[in-house]
């Protein structure tokens, strides 16, 4: 045999190697099944190994000890522990890897040999995943799908969101600086990656902390088109692994113009612009090919985040204007434009035209559409997903509850255009938002006054009721209703509005609230220790969102003043109506919402709303609010709004301006049944806080506001399911003083008094004797003197 089997040592593979062309090469070689010269002058030129045959001959040359003359420890059980134990080959293994020297340099060369292996493993599973991850179809579904929007019951469709508006352009018809400007954007080292940047990301975490904002991402342009091309949106550590292989792959197949030109016409740039054809026909009106640098500027600059980058968005300058300068200095660098250029958007932004109108936006629809879409955004779904996800969203608008709610406005509502209305209903207990209108039309003004902030006016006494009755006041509490008030000799408040200016005297907060009496409220705030801090708490134990609540002016003292609860700050009619919902549910609060559930275009869930609430008004101060109110459309300020159900509101009638030059901004009514809280509101103006007079006639909540709460509510009420309020809970003051009935007029006897008449009685001193005239009408005017005053309103003040 010309070659021994090896069991040992680093030449084990020797067995491998074709052994005759050794002997072949061998003086003398004999044939490969026999000994001879060959096997002498191949060992002799390698040395003795282990497990070589002892009968080699002397030709041999040995250098030093071979492994089977070094001397072996035995175990107990006789067998040797040397070269056949498994431990110390990996001690040996991890000796020849330490080496020798101090215990750092063996911990170096540990660290380098992990972070090698460490690299070589990493580098073993890209490999393997890049071969079984496959390129998948395109999202043909993503592109050809539109969000469909519902009602509440799912089968009525409210509206839809614009599908992909796209046309696609070869990279020849993109100028060079749109091609620049996406690149100083997005992926700054776009012709020098391979469709992943791991310097960038690092680049980009950098950048991102010291300027403290986003000015740059991790995310080459490779990638975000393997994202939006062939992937989900879904957020997984698994979801970026499949990317970046798929990104090096992609990379390797396409060429660098190929990639940019399929990422500009799939990226979104806002506005139901897809493609940077569309957006350039969106923003400036004209084809891709003529964009100039600075637009081409601020298309990118839309591509990082759509909806913060708006151009149409209010405020949308201070928002653009970093991250624009920011591509522009990125284009200085690249060498596509001069710093002179750059220089010259150094503090303004390209003009964009006009925005153009979209029929999906149109009437009142339009402003339900924009809300689902702004809450759409606030569950975290992408403006991709929103507009070409092919959702399927159901709202919580109730289809008939929406068409009558639009119905009545429109039917009393005055014929002045610069009027503008807002009606919400929220559902008690739950929250839902079951009708809202919130304007004309859309397209022509975008504000929502739903949801927008306007003065509530007296509709804000409610929550000066809570705060009363949780500080220990009562129903009875006493309060100077006189108008006007004066506090240390200096006017304070007076009545106007719903109240009609009148001086009630003293009277309690119960009839207060019937008869909506400013002086009353401003004095039971006053006799509250930190009243209108008490009031704003109360609110927002109700549902005022406490952000609104914050930002509202307070006096030099740091607290509100003492008008607090007569709403001379802004509130939505949704807040307001959802406050009111937390008191028609009993105390029991819930966070208004208009998305129920959201599914994907495969009918999964995606989204559905979990309803939560939480008592923040105690059960019997609730129930005593209830009452309070319900004796404002019972015999109140509010008789126009008693529907044919058992009804609780709140007029609401508030002024703006200076002391002396106020005038009437808003008008509202505020009211709900056991199952429905419903607000309407009327202002005028661009801000919404314009003189009302002359434009409504009349003015005050309790008109037409109250009667277009009426005519909503007694249509979409059943009258045989109303439901009921709690009964009153009575709660008994242990603060401030007690309003007492003033004492009857004390009921005269028709018994003639002959005694005291004479003596009255000054004209006829010398008649000897009283006759038959003593019961007639001198008797009578005898008492006037003594009774005018006694019940009066001055009486209860002797009573302090």
């Amino acid at each position: 045999m010309c070659c021994p089997v090896l069991t040992y040592g680093a030449v084990c593979y020797i067995e491998t190697i074709h052994r005759s062309s050794i002997c072949a090469n061998t003086p003398g070689g004999v044939s490969r099944d026999t000994d001879g010269p060959c096997d002498s002058a191949f060992f002799g030129r390698f040395g003795t190994l282990d497990g070589a045959d002892p009968h080699l001959g002397s030709s041999m040359e040995v250098d030093g000890p071979l492994a089977t003359q070094r001397k072996r420890t035995t175990t107990k059980s006789g067998r040797a522990a040397g070269g056949s134990g498994f431990g110390n080959r990996v001690k040996g293994f991890g000796r020849r890897i330490g080496g020798r020297g101090p215990w750092w340099s063996k911990l170096i060369r540990w660290v380098a040999f992990l972070g090698v292996a460490g690299a070589l493993a990493l580098a073993a599973t890209f490999f393997i995943l890049y071969r079984a991850i496959a390129i998948p179809d395109a999202n043909a579904d993503f592109q050809t799908q539109t969000t469909q929007v519902y009602y509440s019951d799912g089968k009525h469709k409210l509206g839809e969101f614009a599908r992909q508006d796209r046309e696609s352009i070869s990279i020849d018809e993109v100028p060079a600086s749109m091609q620049a400007a996406a690149i100083a954007a997005e992926d700054r080292s776009f012709y020098s990656n391979r469709g992943i940047d791991i310097k960038g990301i690092i680049r980009a975490a950098r950048d991102n902390t010291t300027s403290g904002s986003v000015q740059s991402g991790g995310s080459t342009i490779t990638q975000q088109y393997v994202k939006i091309l062939y992937l989900t949106q879904e957020r997984s550590y698994s979801r970026k692994v499949k990317e970046a292989i798929l990104s090096v792959k992609i990379h390797n197949q396409l060429s660098k113009k190929e990639i940019l030109e399929g990422y500009l016409n799939t990226i979104y740039f806002g506005n139901g612009a897809y493609g940077v054809e569309v957006a350039s026909q969106t923003y400036f009106g004209k084809p891709a090919s003529k964009l100039n640098y600075a637009q081409s500027a601020l298309l990118a600059t839309i591509i990082n985040s759509p909806s913060y980058y708006d151009p149409y968005a209010e405020g949308a300058k201070d928002r653009i204007q970093p991250r624009f300068s920011y591509v522009l200095n990125g284009m200085v660098k690249s060498g596509a434009i001069t710093a002179e250029q750059a220089a010259k958007f150094s503090d303004r932004i390209p003009s964009v035209v006009d925005k153009k109108n979209s029929s999906r936006f149109s009437g009142s629809k339009g402003y339900l559409l924009s809300l689902v879409q702004n809450q759409m955004q606030s569950l975290d779904f992408t403006d991709d997903q929103i507009y070409g996800g092919g959702l399927r969203i159901v709202t919580t608008f109730d289809y008939n509850k929406q068409k009558k709610a639009i119905e009545s406005v429109k039917a009393l509502r005055p014929d002045a255009k610069e009027l503008h209305q807002a009606l919400v209903s929220v559902q008690p207990g739950t929250g839902a938002v079951r009708a809202m209108y919130g304007g004309r039309d859309y397209l022509k003004n975008q504000v929502n006054w739903a949801t927008a902030p306007t003065q509530p006016g007296s509709t804000f006494k409610a929550f000066a009721v809570i705060a009363a009755l949780e500080d220990g006041y009562s129903l009875t509490t006493r309060l100077n209703g006189n108008s006007p008030l004066f506090k240390d000799g200096k006017e304070i408040a007076f009545n106007q509005g719903d109240s009609l200016g009148k001086s009630f005297g003293f009277i309690p907060l119960s009839t207060a609230t019937q008869e909506s009496v400013n002086t009353a409220f401003v004095d039971l705030v006053d006799q509250m220790e930190d009243g209108p801090d008490k009031v704003i708490k109360a609110a927002q134990q109700a549902g005022i969102p406490k952000r609104l609540l914050d930002r509202e002016r307070k006096n030099e003292n740091g607290s509100f003043p003492l008008v607090t609860p007569l709403g001379y700050f802004g509130v939505a009619p949704v807040d307001m109506a959802n406050a009111y919902a937390t008191l028609a549910a009993g105390g029991k609060r819930a966070d208004w919402f208009v998305i129920q559930k959201v599914s994907d275009y495969r009918g999964d869930s995606l989204y559905k709303h979990e309803v939560k609430t939480k008592q923040t008004i105690p059960e019997d101060v609730a129930a005593d609010t209830i009452a309070a109110l319900q004796g404002v459309v019972r015999s109140g300020t509010g008789t126009n709004g008693n529907t044919v159900c058992t009804t609780a509101g709140k007029t609401g009638t508030a002024t703006a301006g200076p002391d002396d030059d106020q005038h009437v901004s808003s008008s509202w009514f505020a009211g709900f049944t056991p199952k429905l809280a419903t607000a309407v509101m009327y202002n005028r103006g661009k801000l919404g806080n314009a003189d009302l007079e002359g434009y409504m006639v009349p003015f005050f909540g309790g008109q037409i506001p109250a009667k277009t709460f009426k005519l909503y509510m007694d249509q979409v009420l059943d009258p045989s399911d109303c439901g009921t309020f709690p009964p009153p809970a009575n709660l008994q003051s242990d603060k401030g003083p007690v309003y007492r009935e003033p004492a009857p007029k004390p009921e005269r006897t028709t018994k003639p008094k002959p005694k005291p008449e004479p003596t009255r009685t000054t004209p006829s001193p010398t008649t000897p004797k009283p006759t038959a005239p003593q019961p007639t009408a001198p008797d009578p005017t005898q008492p006037t003197t003594p009774a005018t005053p006694a019940p009066t309103t001055p009486s209860p003040q002797s009573r302090e």
